[in-house]
């Protein structure tokens, strides 16, 4: 279990905003912050994390996207379950995203929203499509 969880969606010595709290409890703030020219600044480099985020993408999103409409066996692992250690899924890709998969279950018509964080692998009958160079449009 993780002893060094943090309730908070800031890391520990954070502020508000993402500016490091002081000794004394206040927040420091950056010298150009309140200036139009460090709005700006702010706002390019926003832009410009926005778009590198868009570059670093996982590529396993990406490759199934690629092979979206594929019949594939997902195989997953549950480690804090005692009933469903190990469980595996039969379906036809629908949809990716950054950490879950779409599957239909042809055989029974079900519908597994599955997440990627308890993914091991994925086994294709059929050649997989894949290219490096595949990024989605936003």
């Amino acid at each position: 279990m993780n002893t060094n969880y943090y309730p908070n969606p800031t890391y520990p010595n954070m502020g508000v905003n993402g500016f490091q709290a002081t000794a004394m409890g206040g927040v420091a703030s950056s010298p150009s912050s309140n200036t139009a020219k460090g709005n700006n600044n702010m706002e390019a480099m926003m832009q410009a994390n926005n778009n590198m985020l868009a570059l670093e993408q996982s590529y396993i999103e990406n490759i199934l996207r690629l092979n979206k409409g594929k019949l594939a066996t997902f195989y997953f692992s549950f480690p804090d379950s005692v009933e469903w250690r190990d469980k595996t899924f039969t379906g036809i890709i629908e949809a990716a995203g950054r950490d879950h998969i779409i599957v239909s279950d042809p055989k029974t018509g079900r519908w597994y929203l599955l997440l990627m964080i308890y993914l091991n692998y994925v086994d294709f009958d059929e050649k997989i499509n894949y290219s490096p160079e595949y990024y989605p449009q936003n």
